[in-house]
């Protein structure tokens, strides 16, 4: 099954849902830590819900399970971490919480897309969960937007 992924920094608000439009998208899960702070501009939770339902016919889950920590994040952004121990941090979160069992698959039936901030998927934590599923899964095409 096909998974998507997409961040909405540097994207308008035409180029993020003219992307989801076009993958066909059906249901945004909403994997960031905090998703009503004002820097999320168009992707603020509700309003984000709002817009999915009436351009695309899309619904809107925020899932914290897949969210890093306060702590995890804070090391990386504010403490300026490595992006390495950042992923063993968060890959280890995703282990303790045993995502690959918690998780209903059925989230994923249907085109479902991924969103954090990160304008790209390459130091995003919203590729690790993917590849972390699709290892424990086996069945997972990982598709960045």
């Amino acid at each position: 099954m096909a998974v998507y992924t997409i961040g909405f920094t540097k994207k308008s608000a035409a180029e993020f849902f003219g992307a989801l439009k076009r993958a066909g998208v059906k249901r945004l899960l909403d994997v960031r830590l905090s998703n009503s702070s004002q820097l999320a501009a168009f992707t603020k939770k509700d309003d984000l819900a709002y817009f999915l339902q009436e351009i695309l016919g899309a619904n809107y889950k925020h899932e914290p399970l897949l969210a890093p920590t306060r702590e995890v994040l804070d090391r990386y952004k504010k403490q300026r971490g490595s992006w390495h121990d950042y992923e063993v941090a968060f890959l280890q979160l995703m282990k303790q919480r045993g995502i690959e069992s918690r998780l209903d698959r059925s989230l994923f039936d249907g085109p479902t897309v991924l969103l954090c901030s990160e304008a790209t998927a390459e130091r995003c934590h919203r590729r690790l969960v993917l590849e972390y599923l699709r290892d424990h899964w086996g069945d997972l095409e990982i598709v960045h937007l």
